[in-house]
């Protein structure tokens, strides 16, 4: 605790008021009925290649918005909230944008709907990569939604960086027992697939003390990618594993082949991962890229970034997802990721980290539950209530540098919340299906999306907000025809050049 202290003391506070965060939220599109909504993106929200707000992510039911990069918290969410808006007003009355992590009733595997791009060298590549992963992992699991926080502190070197993310895969158990939001799951997404899920009612799913089954063994895993053991000592030895991952040929990938029998393409390649966004992970170092470079090569070529934060559940209760303390208590956490003692990774810790986050994930409120720590077992109760008040004095330290005492309020509220898991999003979720909506998963998140939808609804953008994102849609149509229109490259020259293991360096 004390060099966590003199580091935090190190940090003048015009260097704390200059982090800086961006938020991208994921959201299905659901029927009123509770079904995934099969139509095509709104026509209104333009083109989902090139508009830099609202796009779409594995599926084309499967909307994502996208904030800029903001000084201030609240206008952050400020900006998410208009993206709402937006989008809600573009989009069919017949459909919500679906509040839950965990997704809606599912139609069969092949039915669900790919996102589509246009027919442009990039806009195809895009939706073959997703075709690569419905036959990898199936679409079902593509369907999971989720927030991601990207997260930055000036004056960082790519050494500290990789100490945060270490520290933050280590201490992430946290976050999945604060804010966890999907303790059960629609039968429709386990259907057919082995699970240690219990019943509960009509249609559903559970486990009585899960945080995040989106974190968990049903969620965003692979069993191809659990023989990565991806160190996060230093940008080389990250870059080397991503690269080898990116070039060593997969035998079941092999099988399914580039292309089918028809010409038509299944994947964009037979290696173990296609490009570096399928690898998944609590948090990713990253950097802007320029157009068609790989993001691997920019990390190599001018360094971390921010990082990327990815196991933030969508918070049903939460008209964006996520809330203003929740934001508040990530700055606070990353801060202390970045500033306590970080050792060096080794793969016996690697693999202990992947338990703690399965164990957490579904059994995080459970009373007693122990994780793994330096080769012995600790109370999650104990780790976590140390890592919460270690955070005490770095949320002092972004007050003393905001002004007020919001992040003194949301380090309160998340040790409050670890004292009273009862309290918690996972818990009050159980909770309101059970005692509201007949232990039932479907009715629960359709209730929670439609009073959002109708609350967003009721407070609509002011006509010169809706003009500017309106005039963004329309620019983004004209610059996806720009790129359809300027190809010269037939796709199979321009998926073989962009794969070429050389761009990586």
């Amino acid at each position: 605790m004390s060099g966590l202290l003199e580091r935090l003391g190190a940090l003048s506070p015009s260097r704390l008021a200059g982090i800086r965060r961006g938020i991208e939220k994921e959201s299905l599109r659901s029927t009123h009925e509770g079904s995934l909504a099969l139509t095509p993106h709104p026509a209104g929200l333009g083109s989902a290649l090139t508009n830099p707000h609202v796009t779409t992510d594995f599926s084309e039911s499967q909307v994502e918005l996208v904030t800029g990069v903001h000084a201030g918290v609240d206008e952050c969410l400020g900006e998410l909230t208009r993206i709402h808006q937006f989008v809600l007003s573009e989009m069919s009355r017949d459909e919500v944008l679906w509040a839950g992590s965990m997704p809606c009733g599912l139609p069969t595997d092949e039915t669900i709907p790919i996102g589509r791009y246009g027919s442009s060298n990039v806009g195809r590549a895009k939706s073959v990569y997703r075709m690569g992963l419905g036959h990898r992992y199936g679409r079902r699991m593509q369907t999971i939604s989720g927030i991601h926080y990207n997260w930055s502190l000036p004056g960082l070197s790519n050494a500290d960086y990789f100490a945060l993310i270490r520290n933050f895969r280590r201490h992430s158990f946290v976050l999945l027992v604060l804010f966890g939001a999907s303790p059960a799951v629609c039968s429709s997404f386990v259907a057919g697939r082995p699970h240690e899920l219990q019943p509960l009612g009509a249609n559903t799913h559970h486990l009585p003390y899960a945080t995040s089954l989106r974190m968990g063994r049903l969620g965003y895993q692979s069993d191809a990618q659990a023989t990565l053991a991806v160190s996060y000592n230093d940008l080389d030895g990250y870059a080397l594993s991503l690269q080898d991952a990116l070039t060593r040929p997969y035998p079941a990938y092999e099988t399914i082949g580039i292309r089918n029998p028809g010409g038509e393409y299944n994947q964009l390649a037979t290696t173990l991962l296609q490009i570096e966004n399928e690898f998944y992970g609590t948090i990713r170092p990253k950097r802007v890229i320029d157009p068609g470079e790989r993001p691997l090569h920019a990390l190599r070529q001018r360094g971390v970034e921010y990082v990327e934060v990815r196991c933030m559940d969508l918070d049903p209760f939460e008209p964006n997802g996520i809330g203003a303390d929740t934001v508040r208590f990530l700055d606070v956490f990353l801060l202390h990721c970045l500033l306590g003692d970080s050792a060096p990774d080794t793969p016996t810790e690697i693999a202990a980290l992947a338990r703690n986050q399965h164990r957490t994930a579904a059994r995080g409120r459970e009373p007693g539950l122990a994780l793994e720590r330096g080769g012995s077992e600790v109370a999650l109760a104990d780790w976590g209530a140390a890592i919460i008040d270690e955070c005490a004095p770095i949320a002092a330290a972004l007050d003393a540098a905001h002004g007020g005492s919001a992040y003194r309020d949301a380090q309160q509220k998340a040790a409050e919340g670890w004292r009273r898991p009862g309290t918690l999003p996972s818990a009050r979720v159980l909770d309101a299906m059970v005692s509201e909506h007949g232990s039932a998963h479907t009715p629960f998140v359709l209730a929670r999306s439609e009073a959002i939808a109708a609350e967003l609804r009721a407070r609509p953008l002011d006509p010169e907000t809706h003009l500017y994102f309106a005039a963004l849609a329309e620019g983004s149509i004209a610059e996806q025809r720009y790129l359809e229109a300027n190809d010269t490259l037939p796709f199979e020259e321009f998926r073989q050049q962009y794969l070429d293991p050389a761009r990586l360096g």
